[in-house]
C-alpha cells in the first residue's frame, strides 16, 4: 500500500514573497490533498531552508538542492507515487564515509544515513567513472524511481526504473538496491576501502529491511557526482521553476 502522499509545504515567508498560488491548497475531509502548481520563484531560499532544518554535515547541500529540485519537478508532473521520502546517494565522497542518505520529507530529517557500493568499474574508494550501458559494471547517474521488491541471489532486493538518458537501462541492466557482505566497515577495515558492485548501489545488511520498506514503490532515488555532462544535459537537474504554470 503507497503511503499518504507529502507534498513541499513553503513557509509563510516564502509563501508570501515568491510563492503564487492559482488556488488555495486545503486538505479536504477525505484526507487527500490535491495541491496547486507552483511557481518557485525562490527555490534556492527554500532547499537551502530545508537543509539547514535537515542539519546533516555529511550531506552535500548541491546533491542535495539537485535532488530537491528533481523531487519538485517530478511531484508535479505526478511522476512519484510515494512522496514521503527522497534518497540521495553522493557518489562524490568516498566509499569509506556515509554517502547514502534517505530524507524523511515529511518529518524534515535525515532518517538513514550509511556506506553505499559504487559499480567496480566507476573506481576504487573513489567513484570517477560512470556509465548507462549493458556490462560496463559501472554506476549510472541521475533519477530513479523505486519500483518492486523481489527475493534474488541477494536476498531481499528493489528495482529501479531510469528516468532519463543517462539511467534509462537500468531495469535491463538488473540495476538494484540490495545488500553485501561486502558493504561493512568490517570489509574497510581488511581492504582499505568498501567493497564494489557490478553496478548496483549495494548497502550493509544492518538495518537494510526497514529502508526498504520505507522507500519501495514509487520514491525518487537521485544519484549524484558532479560530472559536468550529465548536470548540463538532464532536462530534470537543470529545470528551471520559473516555467511551471498551473495545470
Amino acid at each position: 500500500m503507497l503511503k499518504r502522499p507529502f507534498f513541499i509545504v513553503l513557509t509563510m515567508s516564502l509563501f508570501l514573497s515568491s510563492i503564487g498560488f492559482s488556488h488555495a491548497a486545503v486538505l479536504p475531509e477525505s484526507g487527500e490533498w490535491n495541491p496547486p502548481k507552483v511557481v518557485l520563484d525562490d527555490f534556492s531560499a527554500y532547499s537551502k531552508d530545508l537543509y539547514t532544518t535537515l542539519n546533516e554535515p555529511a550531506l552535500d547541500f548541491k546533491a542535495f538542492e539537485t535532488a530537491l529540485k528533481g523531487f519538485v519537478k517530478l511531484q508535479l508532473e505526478d511522476k512519484i507515487l510515494n512522496t514521503e521520502y527522497l534518497t540521495v546517494i553522493d557518489m562524490s565522497r568516498s566509499a569509506n564515509e556515509p554517502r547514502f542518505f534517505v530524507i524523511n520529507l515529511s518529518e524534515k530529517r535525515v532518517e538513514h544515513k550509511s556506506v553505499v557500493a559504487h559499480g567496480r568499474n566507476s573506481g576504487g574508494e573513489f567513484a570517477r567513472h560512470f556509465s548507462n550501458k549493458e556490462g560496463s559494471f559501472k554506476t549510472s547517474l541521475g533519477f530513479y524511481r523505486t519500483a518492486e521488491t523481489y527475493h534474488g541471489k541477494h536476498g531481499l532486493s528493489l528495482r529501479l526504473d531510469g528516468l532519463e538518458k543517462s539511467n534509462n537501462n537500468a531495469r535491463e541492466r538488473a540495476i538494484v538496491i540490495h545488500a553485501a557482505d561486502y558493504v561493512s566497515h568490517n570489509f574497510i577495515e581488511k581492504f582499505g576501502r568498501l567493497g564494489r558492485s557490478l553496478g548496483c548501489p549495494s548497502l550493509p545488511k544492518e538495518g537494510y529491511d526497514q529502508i526498504v520498506e520505507s522507500i519501495k514503490e514509487g520514491t525518487l532515488l537521485f544519484i549524484y557526482f558532479p560530472e559536468e555532462h550529465y548536470l548540463s544535459n538532464s532536462p530534470i537537474a537543470n529545470h528551471n521553476f520559473s516555467e511551471v504554470v498551473n495545470g
